[in-house]
């Protein structure tokens, strides 16, 4: 278990695979831990089943059954489980539901195979299967690209449609047809297995109609995100700040599949450097590990990122979309739902948005009561569940009479007796208010009343503000709280909020101007790396002056140019400002879970009447002064 592995030019051990060296003396306790609690749980365990089999579970049958693929150049097997409700045959055929996984899962972990019987009870065909790289199926790991795991996902359909067979010569004829090879399918998955459903129905028009959950919209941003001069549907003109907890995490659940499921077929092997993933996502990892952005390797890794992300294809989209994101999410935040639904109802097609409370930093295992929680499949007792019904009933039933909800829905943790969720017409829902920096350290709602002054922050060598909980959250491992350090980051905070609360609904801005003697010296290098990176982020100050990092988001940010005014788009939040409370927004140099500045940048925010930095908030009520 211990002995190094080949990868290309080096070996690396599997407790440290693509832990970067600076990062390895703090990380290994992360590492033994995060492969054990994995290698115990359902998430990634080795499947039992040798061959196809069938058996009686409740109103429907599972059917294991292999289906072999072309995917990337190779031929590779995919591990299915085929679910077929009582009753249904080629003379009583129904519509049929394609689940899949989410990173470093299996068609047998708890959400995939919970979807699956939850859609089986309910009369519908439901296929579940291991996505590419993952439990028993073959090939390497490609990102849910669509021109690999998309066109696998497509022979799938094939299958479905009874055009093709399975590898034991299997014909499914039950499931229901808009046409001939064309079989009247929907999909639902989330995170990994959300994306894949966008990369399937950008190459494979028959499927009907999509719910992903918690998924992303262009991982160039997810795991380099930049939030200074964000253009709609993508980051900023340059690299942002490598987002190293969530990504390292990810790659060593990806390398790891080879040690959790021994045995499986040669069509696994990865390449330059990695033993399961295909040698753009390698390359792109170790591009981003270097810590380097020289201009030329840095476009084809962002061209690369986006080209595995739906912000490169939605346009060949036409399924309509029910998206589904997670508050309580730092590694795909609602920004990233946004941006695919104002892409997506942009074009005309047809989409619906409701920004849920549980995402990847919280509330998975144990949703609140009354959201809906995928293992469980408490489909008609939660709100986000009956609207994936209605959304299914409508496009894959064809009952046009079914209602399939407002454009946009959100749930608001503060609500403890009514309904949870408000629901808009439109998104954004509400206005906006505008918030003054001024220089004595306040918020203000009046230009007039910003005071002249400036202050100065400076970064060290090492992270000294720490936010998201990251992979920690997610394996339910001991977290410390948000803090950041003496002389290291600047606040500015508001009056308390009189009268009516605050609701704060959608992604907060920021316009301002910094002067960093050290970063204009540098910044103008081949390399992006030599441009300022700072963070910002949102706290809620209580009347005992306690403070809460909403959600423990913060949203990283590398300037293009020092020397001009910029905009930070801060991940979008649903929060309410009770009476008595402060809002507090902080800039700060450095966050644990990303890389941060090469070299120590001094930076100090000037503030007057007539130029001085601005924070807008969407709000659907209350007035912060």
């Amino acid at each position: 278990m211990n002995a190094p592995l080949p990868t290309g030019r080096y070996a690396v051990s599997p407790l440290e695979v693509l832990v970067p060296r600076e990062s390895r003396a703090v990380s290994r306790p992360l590492v033994r831990t995060s492969l054990a609690l994995l290698a115990g749980t359902t998430l990634v365990a080795p499947l039992a089943l040798t061959g196809p089999s069938a058996a009686a579970a409740g109103p429907y049958t599972v059917t294991a059954l292999k289906v072999t693929v072309r995917a990337g150049g190779r031929s590779c097997t995919v591990d299915t489980d085929v679910y077929r409700p009582s009753g249904v045959d080629a003379a009583h055929p129904a519509p049929a539901v394609l689940t899949t996984n989410g990173f470093g899962g299996s068609k047998a972990d708890g959400s995939t195979d919970a979807l699956a019987k939850a859609f089986a009870a309910r009369g519908y065909v439901a296929l579940a299967y291991s996505g590419l790289g993952f439990g028993r199926t073959g090939c390497p790991i490609s990102l849910d690209d669509p021109r690999i795991d998309g066109r696998a996902a497509g022979q799938l359909v094939d299958l479905l449609a009874g055009s093709r067979t399975a590898d034991n010569g299997t014909r499914l004829d039950y499931v229901a047809k808009d046409g001939r090879g064309d079989p009247r399918v929907g999909m639902i998955g989330g995170s990994y297995g959300g994306a894949i459903q966008l990369a399937t129905a950008a190459v494979d028009h028959r499927v009907d109609a999509l719910v992903p959950l918690i998924t992303w919209h262009d991982l160039s941003y997810s795991l380099d995100p930049n939030n200074a001069g964000r253009r709609p549907g993508a980051g900023g003109p340059v690299p942002g700040a490598y987002k190293w907890q969530w990504t390292n995490g990810f790659f060593l659940i990806g390398e790891a599949q080879g040690l959790l499921h021994p045995g499986i077929d040669p069509s696994r092997t990865g390449s330059a450097g990695c033993l399961h993933f295909v040698a753009r996502a390698c390359g792109t990892k170790r591009l981003l590990d270097s810590g380097k952005y020289p201009a030329a390797r840095t476009e084809a890794m962002l061209r690369y990122a986006r080209s595995v992300s739906p912000v490169s294809y939605l346009k060949s989209v036409t399924a309509p979309t029910l998206l589904v994101q997670g508050q309580a999410d730092t590694l795909f935040n609602l920004n990233e739902a946004a941006a695919t639904y104002r892409a997506l109802t942009a074009q005309g097609t047809p989409a619906k948005m409701i920004w849920q409370y549980w995402g990847h930093s919280g509330g998975i295992k144990n949703p609140p009561a009354g959201e809906l929680g995928l293992a469980k499949g408490n489909m008609e007792g939660s709100y986000v569940g009956r609207r994936i019904l209605a959304w299914f009933d409508r496009y894959l039933r064809h009952r046009a009479h079914t209602g399939t909800g407002p454009a946009f829905a959100y749930y608001r943790d503060w609500v403890t007796d009514g309904p949870t969720y408000a629901t808009s017409a439109t998104y954004p829902a509400g206005g906006s208010r505008r918030l003054y920096l001024s220089g004595d350290g306040k918020l203000v709602d009046n230009r007039a009343e910003v005071v002249r002054g400036s202050r100065e922050y400076r970064n060290l060598r090492i992270a000294t503000s720490h936010s998201e909980s990251s992979l920690a959250g997610m394996l339910q491992l001991p977290d410390p709280a948000p803090f950041d350090a003496r002389g290291t980051h600047l606040d500015w905070t508001s009056a308390p909020v009189t009268g009516r609360p605050v609701d704060v609904v959608g992604a907060p801005r920021v316009t301002l101007k910094v002067v960093s003697p050290r970063t204009e010296q540098v910044q103008n290098s081949a390399d992006a790396a030599d441009k300022l990176v700072l963070f910002a982020k949102l706290y809620d100050v209580a009347p005992d002056g306690r403070q809460t990092l909403v959600h423990r988001l913060v949203a990283p940010a590398r300037v293009p140019d020092a020397t001009r005014r910029f905009t930070v788009e801060l991940p979008g939040i649903v929060h309410r400002y009770e009476p008595g409370h402060r809002l507090r927004f902080t800039l700060a140099a450095s966050d644990s879970a990303y890389a941060g500045n090469r070299g120590v940048k001094p930076v100090t925010v000037t503030s007057a009447p007539e130029d001085t930095g601005v924070l807008e908030l969407p709000v659907t009520q209350g007035v912060l002064r």
